[in-house]
């Protein structure tokens, strides 16, 4: 198994900047993939960011304005969010997947005021 914990999340002005962390435990060796997806209300949840074998894949909505990365020491994700707009608020979970299965995050709130 393995556990996900973020942090990070909070309330930013329109053009702010937030760094979102997600710490990784249990069995990390057998994870391929991460990422990061959000939800916000009365939406369906949708992909943000992902590193898949070394590949990075943003959404079209965050290109040039996030950025993920992976610190494999740590067992950490990290995604730096920088010029927040009002619709990225969301719930922000980090994700990680090994053959089968695909374990999630509770979750850290974004909000962004305009």
């Amino acid at each position: 198994q393995v556990q996900l914990v973020e942090s990070g999340g909070g309330l930013v002005q329109a053009g702010g900047s937030l760094r979102l962390s997600c710490a990784a435990s249990g069995s990390t060796f057998r994870i391929v993939a991460v990422g990061w997806y959000r939800q916000a209300p009365g939406k369906q949840r949708e992909m943000v960011a992902t590193i898949t074998s070394g590949i990075i894949n943003y959404a079209d909505s965050v290109k040039g304005r996030f950025t993920i990365s992976r610190d494999n020491a740590k067992n950490t994700v990290y995604l730096q969010m920088n010029t927040l707009k009002s619709e990225d608020t969301a719930v922000y979970y980090c994700n990680a997947k090994i053959p089968g299965y695909s374990y999630w995050g509770q979750g850290t709130q974004v909000t962004v005021s305009s």
